[in-house]
């Protein structure tokens, strides 16, 4: 099974796809429409659901999403469609970082998708290509809450592939934005988070036990919950930034 895939069945019961609550994503959201007629663009939006939740309650807010895998997006068209939303909510089948538009987006959002642009630095250079003047960006992504031990290592990560909280903040602000807001997501909902992706995996491959994907599927469920549990609980954290660029006057 490739990488998208897994990452569609594990995420169907939680569709946010990264390790934040309802209330969070509201509060984030809440602070970043402040208008109510903003365009939006998520790049790599999975199922839309951070579209889908911008646009409801906003009437006038457009939306646009960008995603390379076309199963995730054709479900997604569905789901939107059978909202009342497919008017509202456009989504493009393609690599994120060669998605072109005619016009900016006052809101440009990429969380928990850093790896489809290579990492944060070229991810916030593909966000500004993107963004109108006085625009906002909504970042999502992964900082060591802690010196990563032997253990979160031997889960498969390096030392090198994270920075701190500061660090990482601070190489955001030397790169020419400025946070406005930002939340950094509780133990409760990393464990949520993490009790969905392998859980839903794992129930996946049992409902479907002897098909060809089944057994692969119950292996990555179980590797991961091992190196959650085992390695980067408490360990590896994520930051949730609401960005905006700073002008030359001010850096």
């Amino acid at each position: 099974m490739d990488r998208s895939r897994i990452s569609a069945l594990a995420h169907a019961d939680h569709p946010i796809a990264a390790p934040l609550g309802d209330a969070s994503v509201a509060r984030l959201l809440d602070r970043a429409l402040r208008d109510g007629a903003e365009r939006v663009l998520d790049l790599g939006c999975g199922k839309g659901e951070w579209l889908v939740r911008a646009v409801e309650g906003r009437p006038k807010v457009e939306a646009v999403g960008v995603d390379l895998d076309g199963d995730t997006i054709a479900q997604a068209r569905e789901g939107i469609a059978a909202r009342g939303l497919g008017d509202r909510v456009g989504l493009h089948a393609q690599d994120a970082s060669e998605f072109s538009s005619d016009h900016p987006f006052d809101l440009v959002l990429c969380v928990g998708a850093t790896h489809a642009f290579g990492g944060l630095g070229p991810t916030l250079e593909a966000v500004r290509r993107h963004l109108a003047p006085g625009g906002t960006a909504l970042i999502g992504d992964t900082f060591w809450e802690r010196e990563p031990d032997q253990r979160t290592l031997d889960a498969g990560f390096a030392a090198d592939d994270f920075a701190d909280l500061g660090t990482t903040v601070d190489r955001i602000v030397a790169d020419g934005w400025t946070p406005v807001y930002g939340h950094i997501s509780t133990t409760e909902e990393w464990d949520e988070y993490e009790w969905s992706w392998t859980g839903t995996l794992s129930r996946w491959a049992l409902d479907h036990s002897g098909t060809p994907d089944s057994a692969e599927a119950y292996a990555v469920a179980a590797e991961h919950r091992a190196g959650w549990l085992h390695g980067y609980r408490r360990t590896l954290g994520f930051a949730t930034l609401l960005l905006r660029r700073t002008p030359d006057e001010l850096r």
